[in-house]
């Protein structure tokens, strides 16, 4: 299946010059969602992941079916602040300023096999607090899965050598 062909380009947005890469219009696909779930599903196994990692939001809509199908918890990844319990944080850069990333401590387990999923990889900043918060807690990253890598943004360069997966390319 081309599942770009279930990707909506949007010119201009959120800002001049940017062609957003929007994938409700997938989402909103039931057959080609599953496909691009399941395709995704395939290599999280393959990965033999214990556990499916995603930061929010978008995080959560491609890892929450991921793990159901391969019945295997999940684990979200959420801004400082949304988490109930007690947390770890990693602060990470953004264009213009810092964020703060949390996971609840308990979340991962001395030696767990992790996959990290999002639905795109630009310049890797989120995904590479990610897998610091992962391994804080002795968890093992697999793989890092996502529907869409903008590879002009070069964000594998600062995911160096961690095993990654896109189901769609941008170059």
């Amino acid at each position: 299946m081309n599942f770009k062909d279930y990707i909506t380009i949007v010119e201009d947005w959120p800002q001049e010059g940017v062609r957003f890469k929007d994938i409700t219009t997938l989402m909103q696909n039931g057959p080609a969602y599953k496909a691009a779930i399941d395709e995704l599903a395939t290599y999280a196994k393959a990965q033999n992941a214990d556990v499916i990692v995603g930061p929010e939001a978008r995080g959560f809509v491609v890892g929450c079916p991921i793990s159901t199908k391969l019945e295997i918890g999940f684990v979200p990844v959420r801004k400082k602040g949304k988490l109930p319990r007690e947390v770890i944080e990693c602060d990470y850069g953004l264009e213009y300023g810092k964020d703060c990333l949390t996971m609840h401590k308990d979340a991962i387990k001395e030696g767990q096999r992790v996959l990290i999923t999002d639905d795109l990889l630009a310049t890797g900043g989120t995904i590479e607090a990610t897998t610091k918060l992962v391994e804080e807690l002795g968890g093992v990253v697999v793989g890092i899965a996502f529907l869409i890598e903008l590879a002009y943004l070069d964000g594998r360069k600062k995911l160096g050598t961690y095993d990654l997966f896109s189901l769609m390319t941008y170059n």
